[in-house]
């Protein structure tokens, strides 16, 4: 559907990617119709946010009668493909796509985009950062935020957007120039089922690029090697071992061969923490390598980046114990990224809304530099029982009490690290507030 004049829309789900695809779709001439199973009174204010726009809306409920006369459906990234709606449109054959295939669609620009289980929202920011000091007009968004969507029949000259495996799972024509897949490992399985179909969904992002587009992966991941082979794109990769074409890291350098040159950045100067940053730079630093980023822009931007909140953010040092927030670290993958962070001496905070995943791939760190696992919310007991025989363990209920009892603990030389394995919605809105409560009560210690 190359035109949305005089379609009828139907948009499942209004926050913030149903709000952003209902004016998009409102300004291209369609019919818009909303549904959304929430109460009216908890959508208020993406209510008023579409104030005065031609809309159908229809709250608290999934009624099919929604689906008449539909000629497109858009779901917001949160609804799985299993919803009655979803599986209703596709019995009566009418098309779904997603709110990144609606965007790119209408984009006037290129895409650059990003993928992956962790690191995704830090390598969209630093590439951003990169193609903006080279001088363009750069759309940062997708997962990251301000939705793709938003890009659309906009003047940009390029989009750098975060791409999820969610919003993957209604595509068939988004094909980013550049694609990176920075790692996989198990995630979301609630959703999608199997790691298999985790991973599929993933390397749907590639499947539609050409010759001439650029594939930029993680050369020393298993599984992406795995769901990578046979792309149709050039594949440029980056690891940890120097190759003919590639990024890789030389002690404190990185070093990039591409087009018959040799490209140096140093790492002494940087200011992100850990070693997957280490990777999420070798990946942004290789998307703009491959885009045609000047090497001094690269030099210039590497050492002013400070990194996101809520990604191994430091937070205080106190009474010499140093505490950490990485509530974005809502996998296992994550935590054992930020765990070998740090040499030893860990007081682990982690619990939250349990995502299908196994917990027993922390055990080899958790012996090695956990002193100490404090566990709060819904998924504690399951965590438990995957690490308590190699740790001290301590079971709370909330997050507030978690910090207190890390404090009481905790000695000079310690670190306190959230890193939670889990979702926030158990007890929090997201992951941010979350991460602000987490430095809230050790700003209160």
């Amino acid at each position: 559907m190359d035109s949305l004049q005089g379609k009828t829309v139907l948009i499942i789900g209004l926050k913030r990617t149903g709000v952003s695809v209902a004016r998009f779709v409102a300004r291209a001439g369609g019919r818009v119709r909303i549904t959304d199973r929430q109460a009216r009174a908890k959508l208020e204010a993406e209510v008023a946010s579409l104030a005065g726009l031609p809309i159908e809306l229809s709250v608290g409920t999934e009624d099919p009668a929604c689906l008449a006369g539909v000629d497109l459906v858009v779901p917001s990234p949160g609804v799985p493909r299993h919803a009655p709606l979803l599986a209703a449109a596709v019995r009566q054959g009418i098309q779904v796509c997603s709110e990144i295939e609606l965007a790119y669609r209408f984009l006037r620009c290129p895409l650059l985009a990003v993928t992956g289980t962790n690191g995704k929202s830090t390598t969209t920011t630093l590439l951003g950062d990169m193609l903006r000091r080279g001088g363009q007009r750069v759309f940062v968004g997708g997962n990251l935020g301000t939705p793709l969507i938003e890009a659309a029949m906009a003047e940009y000259d390029v989009a750098v957007a975060e791409v999820s495996s969610f919003q993957l799972e209604w595509v068939d024509r988004v094909r980013p120039h550049v694609g990176v897949w920075l790692n996989l490992t198990e995630d979301h399985l609630d959703r999608h089922g199997s790691f298999a179909a985790y991973g599929a969904a993933k390397r749907a992002l590639f499947t539609q690029q050409q010759p001439t587009d650029w594939a930029v992966i993680n050369r020393d991941d298993p599984a992406v090697q795995r769901f990578t082979q046979g792309l149709p794109g050039r594949v440029f990769s980056f690891g940890w071992t120097a190759v003919r074409e590639g990024a890789w890291i030389d002690g404190c350098c990185l070093r990039v061969r591409y087009a018959s040159r040799e490209m140096r950045y140093p790492l002494s100067n940087i200011r992100l923490h850990g070693r997957h940053n280490y990777e999420n730079i070798m990946a942004a630093v290789s998307a703009a390598t491959v885009w045609g980023i000047p090497q001094e822009v690269i030099k210039a931007v590497l050492p002013a980046f400070a990194g996101l909140p809520h990604r191994l953010e430091f937070v205080a040092r106190k009474q010499g114990v140093c505490y950490f927030d990485d509530s974005k670290g809502t996998n296992v993958g994550a935590v054992v990224q930020s765990l070998a962070s740090f040499p030893g001496r860990v007081i682990l905070l982690a619990g939250g809304m349990d995502k299908g995943g196994d917990y027993s791939p922390l055990r080899p760190l958790v012996r090695e530099r956990v002193k100490t696992l404090i566990l709060f919310g819904q998924a504690k007991e399951k965590i438990r029982a995957a690490l308590a025989r190699d740790v001290e363990t301590i079971l709370v209920d909330t997050l507030p009490e978690a910090v207190q009892q890390a404090a009481a603990i905790a000695r000079e030389g310690d670190t306190v690290l959230l890193s939670p394995a889990c979702a926030s919605f158990d007890q929090f809105r997201d992951y941010h507030h979350r991460g602000q409560v987490f430095r809230a009560c050790v700003e209160e210690l």
